[in-house]
């Protein structure tokens, strides 16, 4: 039976070069007077370390460093990736032989994700409920955590947040009532393979249904990973056709699985379609790889998007621990293209569910240029209920950051409705009633307030 899993990994590997820069390419992109300046000499000349200022105020060999624009042409800064100490001291311990050049390629990240019961054991300790799920299979959801995502993974703890989020366990074979398969009622929403049109004026286009690390509460579980979303031109091309015939749409969602696991190319292709289509205006492109596969957000993919702009793009983070320099360089890259940055998280039980934890993780994406935007209600997926929490911990964790932090840093708290009725804003209980020809209200420190607000006929 074919693996579609290794089919998608080959196919990045035969579709795409290498990500990085030679010297040759870095010296191609300087402007005119700096062109001459960095040239090598002859081959026969051992090449000069030219030394180039990093933003932390360290030197850099230029032989060794990957170009990325700023500013798109004017200033160019040679600038290594950044790797935090848990991730270095993983690299060390389980990829010794495995160079920087490698670590930092998203397709050998992606091509060398820890997916067997054999490989887990040799990095972390697994609890039986994990090694029970591993050994029996048969879950709607593959397994699959890319090396990067593995090292901020506790190797001891199988209660860890991000642990608990890509390593199966038991509790994902119970099925309580209520649950479904497609919660959402995609399926029923879909006028062709892989579209999705919910909204009068909205479109969730899905453009293939591999991940680099697969989220054990994913919502499409029943599809993803499975091979039946392949992005073909053929499919993609009844997708456009469909949207050329509904000027109704001018939202499109990119998703998946994850687009950025498409080369660079063909996400360039599939937004060109679009925007060749007159009626669609925003363009959106929903992603988790800042966060699992940070490697993938390169100077090349940025560059690939940039002609498409208007471009908003949507960020899966779960917890503070996610936000590595890694990942901060890799918002970073996306926010100096112009990329408007919103995250959409999904309240989980035993991994999100607090104030504190839920404050930490608003502060490091702002910080990160990433606006908090939806808190998501974890969807009746089959088998999820050890990671749902009730609404009432949600709409309390939306009280204890509204009026406590900045605006900006409160999402939205939403419910997406089973059977596809779309997502519904909850908040806490504000308007405490009428009185008088005013509005009751209640304000982030639990005092009462009346605004004026007559009863007009």
């Amino acid at each position: 039976m074919t693996d579609y899993n290794d089919v998608y990994a080959a196919a990045i590997e035969a579709d795409e070069e290498p990500p990085g820069t030679t010297v040759k390419k870095a010296i191609a992109v300087l402007p005119p007077a700096l062109r001459t300046r960095f040239t090598p000499p002859a081959p026969a000349t051992p090449p000069p370390l030219v030394e180039l200022e990093l933003r932390t105020g360290a030197a850099l060999p230029i032989e060794s460093a990957p170009v990325e624009m700023m500013n798109h042409a004017t200033e160019t800064s040679m600038v290594r990736r950044p790797e935090g100490e848990r991730t270095r001291e993983f690299r060390e311990r389980f990829y010794p032989q495995v160079t920087t050049a490698q670590w930092d390629d998203w397709r050998w990240q992606a091509q060398n994700r820890v997916r067997s019961l054999e490989q887990f054991e040799r990095m972390v300790e697994l609890a039986p409920f994990e090694r029970e799920a591993l050994q029996q299979g048969g879950t709607m959801l593959p397994v699959g955590v890319t090396p990067y995502y593995m090292s901020l993974l506790d190797p001891t703890d199988p209660y860890q947040p991000l642990r608990k989020t890509v390593l199966p366990s038991t509790a994902e074979f119970v099925r309580t009532p209520g649950e479904a398969d497609d919660p959402l009622g995609e399926d029923g929403h879909s006028p062709v393979p892989g579209l999705v049109h919910r909204y009068p004026d909205r479109v969730l286009l899905l453009a293939l249904d591999f991940c680099s690390t697969y989220c054990r509460y994913c919502t499409r579980s029943r599809v993803v990973g499975h091979g039946e979303i392949a992005p073909s031109d053929a499919r993609l091309e009844k997708i456009f056709q469909y949207l050329q015939n509904s000027p109704q749409v001018r939202d499109v969602l990119i998703s998946g699985g994850d687009p950025l696991a498409l080369k660079d190319e063909k996400l360039a292709y599939i937004l060109r379609r679009l925007r060749e289509i007159p009626h669609i205006e925003f363009v959106r492109i929903g992603t988790k790889m800042p966060a699992v596969l940070p490697q993938r957000i390169t100077p090349e993919l940025v560059n690939a998007i940039r002609p498409y702009h208007p471009i908003w793009m949507s960020l899966h983070f779960l917890h503070p621990d996610e936000c590595t320099p890694e990942s901060k360089q890799a918002c970073e890259r996306l926010a100096d293209a112009g990329i408007p940055l919103g995250s959409q998280t999904v309240l989980l039980k035993g991994v999100n569910d607090n104030v504190e934890t839920m404050k930490q993780l608003t502060h490091k994406l702002l910080m990160n240029r990433v606006r908090p935007y939806y808190l998501y209600q974890c969807d009746p997926i089959s088998g999820s209920a050890h990671f749902r929490t009730s609404v009432a911990k949600g709409l309390e964790i939306i009280a204890g950051l509204r009026g406590h932090t900045t605006g900006y840093a409160v999402p939205t708290y939403v419910i997406d409705a089973p059977g596809g009725g779309g997502k519904i804003p909850l908040q806490p209980d504000a308007v405490v009633g009428r009185e008088d020809g005013h509005l009751v209200l209640r304000n982030f420190e639990g005092k009462l307030f009346r605004y004026p607000d007559p009863d007009v006929q």
